[in-house]
C-alpha cells in the first residue's frame, strides 16, 4: 500500500527492506498552514498517544495506517516550535513517553521533548560553491576538527555556547585566516549528555539546540560555503544513546538494536544497531541524507566503522555481513544522489577495501583514517632523541601500505583527552624543546601523502587536554612562543593550500618517492612531493644536533627555500628564510638544526 505525502509516494517495500534515503519526508511531524500531521513507526505497540504545547499535554490516540505498523494523527492548531512527545504503549500495556526518532528538533537537555520544525523555512544562497563542489581527491583538504561549543564561549558557566548564527561571525573568519578549507564538526545531532560530544544520540534528525534551530545551523553552512568553507559532520551509524525516551525498546521491543546483550550494547553502554534490520537500515540511511540534502552538510565522518564491520568492532568474533551490507548500500546511494559529498570511515583495522567502489567489493568511501600513521608518529615523537634511531622506521613504515587505501591523515580530539596529553605536550623534552619538534612533525605530516586534519587547539600549542566545558585557552597567544608556533602553522597551512606538489597526486604512486630514508644514525629523512607542475622537497632533522646534510638533486639548476621550521618568526633562530641558490652539480649543502624540517622548491 501506498501513501502520498509532499508530492510523493512513501515506498513501504523498500522501508522494510532497507533500500529507501527519504524516509523522514513520510515519518516524523510535518506542518502545513498550521496542522502538523504526526506519523511514528511502532509494529509492537498496542496504543500511542500524541500530546504537546498544542493540546495542553493531553494524551490525543494516534490510528494505525497502512499495514498497522505505522501511527498517524492530523492536529490542526499547531504552530512551528511547539514541544511534543509519543506515549508508547507496549502490549502488555506499560507507558513509556519517547521523543520522535524522525523529529526534526529536540528541547534542550534535560528536556525530551521534540519540537515541531517546518523544514522549508530556510532559503541558501550557495549555488555557486555546490556548483563547483569535489570530493577533494585532486585538490587540496585541510580540515580544521572542532567542538562547537568549546571553541569559544560566551562566558565560564559550561552550559554557555554560542548560538549556530553567532559561531559563523567568530569561527570562519578565523578558519579562512588560518589557512583552512574544511571544517569537520563533531556531532550536531540532538545528545543527552555533554560528555558523550554528540556520539551517544538521542535525535538523528534533530540538530542539537545547544546552539540554536535547524534553520540557524543552515545559515551557518550557507555562511560557510559563502566563503569557501566546506563542512563536514561527524554521524554515527553504529550505535545510539540507551536512553529511555529514545530509540532503546521504542515499541517495547528491541526495534533499533540488536535483542541479546551479547551484541546488543556498545563498550560506551550504548545500544548497538541492528544493521541486519530494513528498517534500521533505511533510518540510517534517511539520516544521512537528510543531513546532506536538507542542510547542504558536504561531508559525512562516520564514526567507530570497524565496530561496524567486526563484531562489537572485535576481528576475533568475525565479520559483521550485514553491517558491511548496510554500509556498502548506504555509501553507494549517498554518492549516486550527491557525488561531490565526502564519505570518511574511522576505521583503525586492517579490513580491506574500505576506499574501494562498491561495485568493486569495496566499502565506498572516498577516505580512511590512517590511525596507524598517527600512533606510529606520536609515539616516535614520545620518545628521546637517544632512542630515535632504533624506531626510525616509525616514521617511514605508512607508505608500505599507504597505497592500500585513500587515507586521511588525522591528529583529532580522541588524541588530546582522558590522560593522553595534548599533541604539543607529547613531544619529548623540556617545554622549549617541544616546540621546534612539534613544528617539525605538522611538516613531515603535511608533506607525507594524505589529506589532513588538526583539532583546535593544537595550532597554537594548547597545554592543557581538551575539555568540552572549557574554552580553548587563547589567552596562550599573548605569548610569543605560542604565537610563533601559531604563525608557523597559519604559513604551513598557507603552503600546503597553493603548493600542488603536496596534495595533487595524494594516490598516486608517482606523487611521492623517498629520497633518503635510511639515515637511522642521524635521524635524517629525505622525501619529494610532486604535482604535474612542480617538484617539492622536504627535508628532516629529528636529532637534537645540528647538522649538514648534502642534498641531492640530479638536473636541477636553483633551489628554493619554501619553509623553514626554524625560523625566528615561529620560535626558531634564524632571522629569516634563506634566499634562492644557484646549485653546482645537483648538490646542496642544506644546514639542519636541530629539530627542523624544511621544504625546498627546485627549479
Amino acid at each position: 500500500m501506498s501513501i502520498i505525502y509532499k508530492e510523493k509516494i512513501m515506498d513501504f517495500y523498500g522501508f522494510y527492506t532497507g533500500k529507501i534515503f527519504d524516509a523522514y519526508d513520510y515519518l516524523g511531524a510535518h506542518i502545513n498552514n498550521g496542522t502538523t500531521i504526526f506519523r511514528t513507526f511502532a509494529p509492537a505497540a498496542s496504543r500511542i498517544t500524541v500530546f504537546g504545547d498544542f493540546n495542553h499535554w493531553q494524551e490525543w490516540d494516534m490510528h494505525k495506517v497502512s499495514d498497522g505498523n505505522f501511527w498517524e494523527l492530523s492536529v490542526p492548531g499547531t504552530k512551528e516550535g511547539m514541544m511534543y512527545k509519543y506515549c508508547i504503549y507496549d502490549r502488555s500495556g506499560n507507558r513509556v513517553e519517547h521523543c520522535d526518532p524522525y523529529g526534526f528538533g529536540m528541547e534542550l537537555r534535560p528536556g525530551s521533548a521534540s519540537v515541531i520544525r517546518n523544514q522549508q523555512g530556510y532559503s541558501f544562497h550557495d549555488e555557486e560553491w555546490m556548483a563547483a563542489r569535489t570530493d577533494c581527491r585532486q585538490k587540496p583538504l585541510n580540515i580544521y576538527e572542532l567542538h562547537f561549543g568549546s571553541f569559544k564561549k560566551p562566558s565560564d558557566k559550561a552550559d554557555s555556547w554560542y548560538t549556530y548564527e553567532e559561531m559563523a561571525k567568530i569561527l570562519i573568519p578565523y578558519v579562512k585566516n588560518n589557512g583552512y578549507n574544511y571544517l569537520e564538526i563533531m556531532p550536531l545531532n540532538e545528545y543527552p549528555c555533554d560528555e558523550s560530544w554528540g556520539y551517544q544520540a538521542t535525535g538523528f534528525f534533530s540538530p542539537t539546540s545547544r546552539y540554536g534551530t535547524a534553520d540557524q545551523l543552515k545559515y551557518f553552512v550557507d555562511c560557510c560555503h559563502q566563503n569557501g568553507i566546506g563542512v563536514i559532520m561527524d554521524f554515527v551509524p553504529v550505535h545510539f544513546a540507551l536512553d529511555s525516551y529514545g530509540l532503546a525498546q521504542y515499541d517495547g521491543t528491541a526495534l533499533y538494536e540488536y535483542p541479546h546483550s551479547a551484541v546488543g550494547v556498545s563498550e560506551w553502554g550504548s545500544c548497538n544497531f541492528m544493521h541486519s534490520r530494513g528498517e534500521v537500515r533505511s533510518f540510517l540511511q534517511s539520516s544521512a541524507n537528510y543531513w546532506i540534502k536538507e542542510f547542504h552538510i558536504d561531508g559525512l565522518r562516520m564514526d567507530a566503522i570497524s565496530r561496524a564491520i567486526y563484531w562489537q568492532g572485535d576481528p576475533a568474533r568475525g565479520v559483521n555481513l550485514n553491517a558491511v551490507e548496510f554500509l556498502q548500500y548506504m555509501n553507494r546511494g549517498l554518492k549516486e544522489m550527491h557525488p561531490s559529498v565526502i564519505l570518511a570511515a574511522e576505521d583503525s583495522t586492517a579490513f580491506p577495501k574500505v576506499t574501494d567502489p562498491v561495485s568493486q567489493g569495496g566499502l565506498g568511501f572516498d577516505y580512511k583514517w590512517d590511525m596507524g600513521w598517527m600512533n606510529d608518529t606520536l609515539d616516535y615523537f614520545r620518545t628521546g632523541p637517544e632512542y630515535r634511531s632504533s624506531n626510525y622506521h616509525k616514521l617511514t613504515f605508512s607508505m608500505m601500505y599507504y597505497y592500500d587505501a585513500r587515507f586521511l591523515l588525522p591528529l583529532s580530539h580522541d588524541e588530546v583527552v582522558h590522560g593522553k596529553a595534548t599533541i604539543l605536550q607529547k613531544m619529548n623534552g623540556d617545554y622549549d624543546n617541544k616546540f621546534p619538534q612539534a613544528r617539525a612533525l605538522y611538516m613531515y605530516m603535511y608533506a607525507h601523502p594524505g589529506k589532513k586534519l588538526n583539532f583546535m587547539g593544537n595550532e597554537f600549542g594548547q597545554l592543557r587536554e581538551w575539555d568540552e566545558k572549557r574554552e580553548q585557552d587563547w589567552m596562550l597567544l599573548d605569548y610569543p612562543i605560542h604565537s610563533g608556533f601559531a604563525r608557523f602553522m597559519k604559513d604551513l597551512n598557507e603552503i600546503y593550500l597553493t603548493h600542488s606538489a603536496l596534495w595533487e597526486k595524494d594516490y598516486q604512486a608517482d606523487g611521492f618517492r623517498w629520497i633518503d630514508c635510511h639515515q637511522e644514525q642521524t635521524c635524517v629523512y629525505v622525501l619529494e612531493r610532486s604535482s604535474k607542475k612542480e617538484h617539492l622537497t622536504a627535508v628532516f632533522n629529528f636529532s637534537d644536533r645540528s647538522q649538514t646534510y648534502e642534498l641531492k638533486l640530479p638536473g636541477c639548476q636553483k633551489i628554493k627555500e619554501l619553509l623553514n621550521s626554524d625560523l625566528e618568526a615561529y620560535g626558531g633562530s634564524l632571522k629569516r628564510r634563506r634566499p634562492a641558490r644557484k646549485i653546482t652539480d645537483g648538490r646542496y649543502q642544506a644546514e639542519l638544526p636541530a629539530f627542523s624540517a624544511m621544504y625546498y622548491i627546485a627549479e
